[in-house]
């Protein structure tokens, strides 16, 4: 079912921009996975493979309005959606008051 979601995902990125040109274009499905990737004009590229339990592993980018070349690369398996990018939002650094009372109470652990 994913790889036609990719697939229809990746036609749409096409007919969305209808001025830019697919520069290369790959959809191979095999019985054991799949390769796909996507590389348009505009600098946008699309890139995935899978394996026969459902393991994805990819890469998707692109310019932002801004000029920013913008790349995050994925993995989905067993644990989940996990993408990681220098773009994707992080937590805010843990408070040294915080650490300080996380290093005490295991260095002194309840009684009860």
């Amino acid at each position: 079912m994913f790889k036609i979601l990719l697939v229809c995902a990746l036609a749409a990125v096409v007919a969305a921009n209808a001025n830019v040109e697919v520069k290369e274009l790959v959809n191979d499905v095999q019985p054991d996975g799949f390769v796909s990737k996507l590389v348009l004009d505009d600098g946008s590229a699309s890139s995935a493979s899978g394996d026969i339990h459902g393991n994805i592993d990819g890469v998707f980018e692109w310019i932002s309005p801004e000029g920013v070349h913008v790349r995050v690369s994925y993995k989905a398996d067993e644990n989940g959606y996990q993408p990681q990018s220098d773009l994707l939002p992080t937590p805010p650094p843990i408070p040294e008051a915080i650490l300080r009372a996380i290093a005490y109470i295991q260095a002194n652990p309840s009684k009860n």
